[in-house]
């Protein structure tokens, strides 16, 4: 059996996802990494895309938001605000909720209300970028 670590992501809402993987890429702040067992201890930010992790040769690959991630040489934590998985997400509605933050955009917002929906263009961006990906 191949060596594993645990991948965990966590969100808000819900644990979104907890399983034994045999290895991870994700984008952090400073670039893309790809994690395997025993990966040296890193802290650091996790940018808006996707997370893919192999599992018995499979590909999951997740939608995720801006977040933090931690690393042992065991584990990758994740939090996040957002994590849906590919299979997961409905590209029309992700459409749909894109067009209406991207209206709501033009109006005039409190800086909390401009916040929200910058982070909502974020998410439906992510979504339909991760499940066009895992189209072809």
């Amino acid at each position: 059996m191949a060596a594993t670590l645990k991948l965990e992501i966590v969100t808000p809402d819900a644990k979104a996802f907890s399983d034994d993987v045999e290895m991870v890429n994700l984008t952090g702040i400073d670039g893309e990494m790809g994690i395997y067992p025993q990966h040296m201890p890193v802290m650091t930010q996790l940018v808006a895309g996707e997370v893919v992790a192999r599992k018995d040769g499979a590909s999951i690959i997740l939608a995720v938001g801006d977040g933090f991630v931690q690393i042992t040489g065991e584990r990758v934590a994740i939090l996040t605000d957002m994590a849906v998985k590919a299979d997961d997400i409905d590209e029309a509605a992700a459409e749909q909720a894109l067009q209406k933050a991207q209206a709501r955009l033009a109006q005039k917002l409190s800086d909390e209300e401009a916040a929200t929906v910058q982070a909502a263009i974020v998410h439906a961006s992510t979504q339909i970028k991760v499940k066009r990906l895992t189209k072809k």
